[in-house]
Formats: structure tokens, sequence, C-alpha cells
């Protein structure tokens, strides 16, 4: 672990997740993470009974706001603060002492980064804007980002209309690859999916037309090819001066859905070209702060297509924990404090397993074998593996969540089979059948 007193611990930290997903692993991982370095963690997530509340590095937690706006975000924060103060009182010399507020998802990010000067100084921040957030956080801006700089991207089309959807597609090449710009703006429970892989033109007609119930544009991708060692990641930490010391990337073995999804089971893996892309990245955007990148490799020319730029801690972060337990979040927070970053240390071959997801990823794809080695030499190469639930330091989250996801399936059970059912119903009668024709001699004819 890092000397504790590295760390200005009287400085607690804020997580902020307004995404309303109690499967969210990221989330306990940087309550561990700081947590476990003497720092007080307090939430404001889905409701006070997710399973990431019953960690025992979480101070406390709040249900966010119904309404995820900015405005009332910035009130929420500020009275949390009030309450936090209250708790723990003045500091000796009367002062008050600011809160690291740490955004882990999208909308999130943008709501702070919006409110950023009416939060300063009481809370602290890396130096955003939403504008410079949008840019990479909206799909659509972030196609237009990558044709700019001359990054590669897949070949990306914006619809104006149905017939021109299905005509885009076609071009393309089926089946592609939708994506809504601005994913935060999907409805709850609406069954609309950030990304999905459309396979018909009639697929692509209905999702289009979905397009004022999703809140944003729809986008058409060209699908690259998965396979075995095709998609990367890289998380990294851009500090005020646009220093990256701590980033490194990492391999995605398994992801859930198949292919298209988050990461189920991780490992940290060098890879110079995809880390190289990255912070050329930050240097041309002068970003500041936590991000998380997915590549994926065109295996026709070997170049590694950026699909995602969050610009937040990814839920795999914890991943890239150092033999010291430095990770972009304490890295984050060491910054912003002003407390120097030490330098990160590579664990080549350490993985990172999500339980439930990799569980279904098994029981999808069995057969599925990740490469072998660590993609470096054999110095600082961990076999260690740390999973996103379980810790023997912490298990209440585990069980939690092990009720809740067989909850969530169950669930999802009964209303597949209601939908089956009434499908059935649906369906027309199907008529008699006529008699068999037969013969003058009462035999069948032959057919």
């Amino acid at each position: 672990m890092l000397r504790r007193q590295s760390f200005d611990t009287s400085v607690p930290t804020v997580l902020v997740r307004l995404d309303r997903n109690p499967f969210h692993h990221g989330t306990l991982g940087a309550a561990r993470s700081l947590g476990r370095a003497g720092i007080p963690v307090h939430a404001v997530i889905e409701s006070r009974t997710s399973p990431v509340a019953r960690s025992r590095y979480l101070r406390s937690a709040r249900a966010s706001p119904g309404e995820t706006s900015a405005t009332e975000l910035a009130a929420l924060l500020h009275r949390y603060a009030d309450e936090i103060e209250d708790e723990r009182g003045p500091a000796p010399d009367g002062s008050s002492t600011p809160l690291l507020v740490l955004a882990l998802d999208d909308v999130s990010a943008l709501g702070l980064a919006r409110h950023r000067a009416e939060l300063s100084p009481r809370f602290l921040l890396p130096e955003q804007t939403e504008e410079q957030l949008l840019r990479v956080a909206d799909k659509a801006a972030l196609a237009e980002t990558c044709a700019a700089l001359g990054l590669p991207h897949p070949r990306t089309e914006l619809p104006a209309g149905s017939d021109e959807a299905a005509a885009m597609a076609w071009s393309l090449g089926l089946p592609v690859v939708a994506k809504w710009s601005r994913p935060w703006l999907l409805p709850v429970g609406g069954g609309l999916r950030s990304t999905s892989i459309v396979r018909s033109l009639a697929e692509v007609r209905e999702l289009y037309a979905r397009s004022p119930e999703a809140g944003s544009r729809l986008l058409l991708q060209e699908l690259l090819p998965a396979g075995r060692d095709l998609d990367w990641f890289f998380h990294g930490y851009v500090d005020a001066d646009g220093g990256c010391t701590t980033g490194a990337t990492g391999r995605k073995e398994r992801s859930w859905p198949d292919g298209a999804g988050l990461t189920a089971v991780g490992r940290w893996t060098a890879n110079p070209a995809v880390e190289r892309t990255a912070r050329e990245l930050f240097d041309a955007l002068g970003f500041r702060g936590v991000c998380d990148l997915d590549f994926r490799m065109n295996r026709s020319t070997g170049a590694y297509h950026l699909l995602d730029f969050n610009p937040r801690p990814g839920a795999q972060f914890r991943l890239f924990a150092d033999a010291d337990g430095l990770d972009v979040v304490r890295a984050l927070h060491l910054d912003l404090t002003g407390r120097p970053v030490p330098p990160h240390s590579p664990a080549y071959g350490r993985r990172f397993v999500v339980e439930n997801y990799a569980a279904l990823s098994l029981l999808t794809s069995p057969r599925r074998r990740p490469a072998d080695g660590a993609g470096a030499g054999s110095e600082g190469v961990s076999r260690r593996t740390e999973y996103a639930w379980c810790a023997a330091d912490d298990p209440a989250p585990a069980f939690a969540m092990g009720l809740a996801w067989l909850g969530h399936l169950l669930r999802r059970a009964v209303a597949s089979a209601r939908r089956f059912l009434r499908s059935r119903r649906a369906r027309p009668p199907l008529p008699p059948a006529a008699p068999p024709a037969r013969s003058s001699s009462n035999q069948l004819t032959p057919r």
C-alpha cells in the first residue's frame, strides 16, 4: 500500500453517479481504493440499499436526485457537504476543508463540469469544461474529433431519416453498430441500449423511429470484426499540467455482451501503439482528469480504431492498481490535494474479473480462450487477479450483489416468458387441414 501520510486524509471524497445501475462495480472499486488509503468516502448513488452501500469503506450514501439536471446535482452536493461538515465538525483552525468530487458516469461528469465555477473552491474538481467533455463523450462529436485529428475511427454515418438510415446501413455493410449520440439521455426502462448490433434493414428502421424517445441522434458505424486479441483499452489520469504519469493499456479478454460490451475479464498488457495514440490525443485536446478509452484493432490494416472516450474512470480501472496500490482514482486525489503523484509501476499480466458478467460470457461462449502472455518480457509480470465484487476485507457487497443479481435474472426470465406467451396468443389460429384427395380406387393420391 502507499504510505498513508502520502494522502491528505482530511479531504473526503464524494463519489457521484446518476446512472441508476446497482451493478456498477466501478463505484465499489473507487470506494475501496480511497477507503483503504484512509480517505473518508461518501457517495451519491441510485439507492441507499444498493450493494455498493454495503461496503465498509463507504461512510455514507445519498440517493441521487430523480431529475438528472446539473442544477439539481449541484444543489444536492451543497446539501450533502453541509451534512458531512456537521458530522465531522470544524477544523482545529476553524477553517472549512474542501471535498473532492469524483464523477463515475458521463452525465455526472458533464453536470459537474457545467457548474465547476460555482462549485469551486468548496469542491475539488479537475479543470474541465462541459464543451471539452462533449467533444469526446458525445459519440457524433467523437467521430468528428477523430476525423479532424486523423485518428483511425470506424466509418460513421448520421442519418436524417428512416430511408436514409437504411441506405447508410446498406452502404456500411450489415451488420452494423448502432449508437445513440448521447446515451446518458436514454430513458430508464425504455429498453434502448446505448450500443447495439443491428443485422437487418428492418431493425435499422425500427431503431431510427425511436430517435425522439432516445433524446439524441442515432449513429451507424461500420462493425469492425471481433476476434482474439483485438479489443484494448487505456485508462489514465492527466494532471493539471497535462502530464499523464498514471496510465496503462489492457486487453479485453471477455466482454458482455460478447464482442460489443463491457469488460468482463481484462488483463494488464503492454501495447505501445495504443498508449502512444491515447497520450497524443490528450495533448491535442488539452484534456485533464481521469479517462477510459476503448480501441479495436482492424485486422486487415493493423490500425487501432478509437471506439469510445469516456471522460471519467472506467468500471474496470482497478485492473491498473500497481504494487503500491496506485490507480487513476488515487492519482486524482493526490494531485487535486496538492500531493505528488509517484510513478506508476507496471504489473503486466494482472487480471480483473467482473464475476456476474464473466459468468454470462462463459455461458454464451465457453470455448473462447484468451491469448497467452502478458505482452511484455518476464520482468514485472504479475499473475494476481482482482475481483470486482469479492474481497476478503469487504465481503458484504458481493453477497448483496449476488442476491440482487439473482432477482434481476429472475425478473428478466419472467418478462421473457410473458412476451413469449403474449406472442403465442396473438398468433392467428391455423386453418383446418384439407382432407387428403383420394383416387376412385379409394387409395391416397400419390405425391
